[in-house]
Formats: structure tokens, sequence, C-alpha cells
């Protein structure tokens, strides 16, 4: 039976939802849960966490731990490791994630998996590959560092048996290669979509830049709504990055969200799928958008889109 290491992400004081996510996980693969904690002055976030979800905590603490540092961050885990015996280390695939998990894994000599939206008993490790369209099934035998896609499931729910107990950690502060110098919150511009009560977005589907503008934004302003994208099309450089739409962009919960030649990876998923109702315009009827939509349409977006724009239109008289 696994024993399963948390890893947990503070985030402005408190921990991240996605590391409650990650509990979730746990809990479902069975086994022993560990939790790992690190910062300054983080016992009360420690303890609660043990009551939702993460078993057996360790608390790390040490000031070069207070901001986030790599070279810390992977003492600490690999401290926790040590401590836990875990042979499943969970890490949210977040920028720290990123940055943090490979670290561990190469120390460890053990096995990497990153990006995944389910794990299993054994441990089996899905994820998406080739932009949603294949799922990757992994099996791994021995320790394994994982990183799991926030919003892939829910948040740990009710209350769990757990314990808090401090974690001896040796670091040089000295000897770091990297400091922490301060905390930039860039400017927020452009387009804010966590406001829009309606959002049409457009996928590599769309073709073209130009599309956007001929076919996309005509339905977005006759609805009264937004205009949003899917990464692939912020990566090609139609569309400026603040209306992407998902993990590494927006997440957003309108009242109506129209997917257009959007396939539906993962990351997408995630900054939408809470959305109140999801209609999907998709000529692949096994695109993994259909997973999560309300409503969807197999068919030419090119057809589907301007007939759906005049018929708004003439509804309202215009």
């Amino acid at each position: 039976m696994s024993t399963i290491l948390i890893v947990t992400e503070i985030q402005n004081g408190s921990i991240r939802e996605a590391s409650y996510e990650l509990a979730s996980f746990a809990q479902k693969l069975g086994g022993s849960v560990k939790s790992l904690v690190m910062g300054q002055g983080v016992d009360a976030l420690a303890e609660e966490f043990s009551k939702k979800g993460g078993g057996e905590v360790l608390v790390a603490e040490h000031e070069s731990l207070a901001n986030y540092n790599a070279e810390a961050a992977s003492s600490a885990i690999l401290a926790a490791v040590a401590a836990s015996g875990a042979d499943v280390v969970l890490i949210s695939n977040t920028p720290s994630g990123w940055d943090v998990a490979p670290r561990v894994a190469a120390a460890l000599d053990c096995a990497f998996v990153s990006d995944c939206f389910q794990i299993a008993e054994g441990p089996v490790l899905q994820r998406r590959v080739f932009n949603g369209k294949l799922d990757a099934i992994v099996s791994v035998e021995g320790t394994v560092v994982a990183t799991m896609q926030p919003g892939a499931t829910s948040a740990f729910e009710g209350s769990s048996d757990g314990s808090v107990s401090k974690l001896d950690v040796s670091i040089d502060a000295g000897a770091l290669r990297t400091r922490f110098v301060e905390t930039k919150q860039a400017e927020s511009k452009g387009v804010d979509l966590t406001k829009a009560d309606i959002i049409v977005s457009g996928g590599r589907g769309v073709g073209a830049p130009e599309k956007f503008q001929e076919v996309i934004e005509p339905l977005a302003q006759i609805l009264g709504g937004a205009m949003g994208a899917s990464r692939p099309v912020v990566d090609a450089g139609w569309l400026p990055h603040e209306y992407q739409v998902g993990s590494s962009g927006q997440v957003v919960q309108p009242k109506l969200y129209i997917a257009c030649g959007i396939s539906g990876a993962i990351q997408h998923l995630v900054g939408m799928k809470t959305s109140n109702f999801i209609i999907a315009i998709n000529k692949d009827p096994d695109a993994p958008i259909f997973e999560v939509a309300d409503l969807g349409v197999v068919a030419d977006l090119f057809e589907v889109v301007p007939a759906l724009t005049k018929a708004v239109q003439a509804a309202k008289g215009g």
C-alpha cells in the first residue's frame, strides 16, 4: 500500500485550493496520507490542513522557506520524503510545481509524471497529450513524483483525522544560489473575462487570426459578452494573453460559455468548466470539450456561429 506525500503550496497567507485537490486525489488513491507544509508561522495552516484530508502533516519551518525558493523547497520536500517513507509525491501543476517537482524527482532518481488529471492505485496516472486529443495512461513501479492539474478534481470536502508534527530541515541559507528579492503584482490590463456574464471563445479550429474578428467577435458583441481564446491561439500570437481562458490564463465562471473550435485540453477545461451553461461547437465528436458541455454541436463552426449571430440579431430586431 502506498504512502502518499502531499506537498502543499501557500499563497497570500493561505493554503491554495489546489493543495486541497491533492488531498482529494490522495484520499481516492488510498494508503497512508501525509503532507508537507513549508514556511514560517504556518502551524495554524498545518492544523487546518490535517483536518481536511492532509493526514499526518509535517511542518518545515525555516527563514529560507518564508518565500518560495526552489533550492530550499527541494531540501524540505526531500526531508519529508525521507521522514514519511513516501513512494508517491503529489505536487500541484503550478509555476512553482513546474520548478520544484523535477528537481525532487532527479534527486530521488525516480519516475516523474507531469500534468496529470487522474491517479489510481498502482499508481496509474493519466495525462492528456497532443493538445488533449489523446489520454496517456502511465503505470509506475517504485517511487514517483507527479504534478496534478489544478481543477482536475474537486477539493477535499468534509473532515478527517490528522496530526501535526515538526520536521527537521537542514538548509544552509548562505549556500543557496538563489534568493528571494520581492514580489511584484502585475497591473491588470486588457480584458477582464472574470466579470463577463457571457464569453464566446475560439480555439485553434478558428483557423486564422482574422477569423476571430470576422466570426467570433460578432457573436460575442451581439450577445453583449466578451471574446476569449484557448492557449494555442495565444501561443500562436493570434490574440494577446489577456484573452486566454485556462489554468495559465483566466479562470472564468460566466452564465454562458460558448466554445468554438476548442478541443478541450485539460488546461482549458479547468479554466471554464464551472460556467453556468456551456455550449461547445466542434467538428470532432470525440473532442474532450463535449465532456463538460451542457449542449454539444458537432458541426462546422463557420456555418453555425454566423447563423447564430444572425438569429440573435434578428431576435433583437437588428
